[in-house]
């Protein structure tokens, strides 16, 4: 086996590369698979969601879970195109789970957080 790190798209990904029998193949690394598993939701999901409008990388968590937020009060920061993106609390409520993890990169749409009324 052998490890490698291939960049896409300014992304850096840790790949292990096994030999069988004369062909290669690739998998994910134990790091890919501690941060799948670390952004898992914390808390019981709430029924707001909180997506994201681009893909980006998660720049700063600005809330926690519990956290009381007000209609339009930062949640998080995302990294847009070499800018920080605010995400904002759609309305008034309580941080149920928070979905990502700073650093982690993230699609268009994807869940990042929930809240309760």
């Amino acid at each position: 086996m052998k490890n490698y790190t291939i960049t896409v798209n300014g992304t850096a990904y840790d790949v292990t590369v096994e030999e069988k029998g004369g062909s290669t193949s690739s998998k994910p690394s134990p790091k890919k698979k501690e941060e799948k598993k670390a952004s898992k939701p914390l808390g019981t999901e709430g029924s707001i969601k909180i997506e994201a409008g681009a893909a980006g990388k998660v720049f700063k968590l600005e809330k926690h879970i519990g956290d009381s937020v007000k209609a339009g009060e930062t949640v998080m920061i995302l990294e847009v195109m070499k800018m920080e993106t605010p995400v904002v609390a759609p309305q008034d409520g309580i941080i149920a789970t928070i979905d990502v993890q700073e650093g982690q990169s993230i699609e268009a749409n994807a869940l990042l957080a929930t809240m309760n009324e």
